[in-house]
């Protein structure tokens, strides 16, 4: 299963998916690139160093979002690259028909809480401000729905009584390095993987 990590900022969670990698732990799955919309996204200087082709892709000339043509060529490299499974980890874009569309079933997300609770952005914020007692990650399908999609596996971190947003927040990523790498790996053993 080739893999794609799509990654916005300093690229903590693919770089848990390379350490796994390079560990023998994520089975027949196999990053063979990570792809960023930002060009000095701390992200990109995994590639050297895990030894992936790492590219910078112009997204457009939106924050938050693809331009549809821009999306449109993403998905082409993508195809052109044969991405078996499009990892978005850390991605701060929402995606749309142009990329959704040729990997329907082939896109998963990573996000910081546990889901359906607390969508969209600044998911642990959220989770803090709302003081429940725990909080956690999931990975999900990717739909037309920012966050809706089926689960894949979720982690749940309870929240301390001496937690501080800053160490809650760390727990939180600690579970998600080591929840996503799993969900690869299961999806690679999966009979109907490509």
């Amino acid at each position: 299963m080739r893999v794609a990590l799509l990654g916005s900022g300093r690229g903590s969670n693919a770089e848990a998916v390379l350490r796994a990698q390079q560990a023998g732990q994520l089975g027949a799955a196999q990053v063979v690139g990570i792809y960023c919309d930002i060009p000095t996204a701390p992200m990109l200087a995994l590639g050297p160093k895990y030894g992936v082709p790492a590219h910078y892709l112009d997204p457009g000339p939106f924050k938050t979002k693809f331009s549809p043509e821009q999306e449109a060529f993403w998905a082409r490299t993508l195809v052109e690259h044969r991405i078996d499974l499009v990892v978005l980890a850390g991605f701060m874009r929402v995606v749309k028909a142009p990329l959704l569309e040729p990997f329907a079933g082939r896109i998963i997300n990573l996000h910081p809480t546990l889901l359906p609770a607390f969508p969209g952005l600044d998911g642990i914020g959220q989770t803090w401000r709302a003081n429940v007692p725990e909080g956690g990650c999931t990975v999900h399908w990717v739909t037309a729905e920012v966050d809706g999609g089926a689960h894949l596996g979720q982690t749940k971190v309870p929240r301390a009584a001496d937690d501080t947003p800053e160490s809650f927040a760390q727990k939180i990523h600690a579970a998600e390095h080591a929840l996503l790498p799993r969900v690869i790996a299961e999806l690679a053993a999966r009979p109907a993987s490509r």
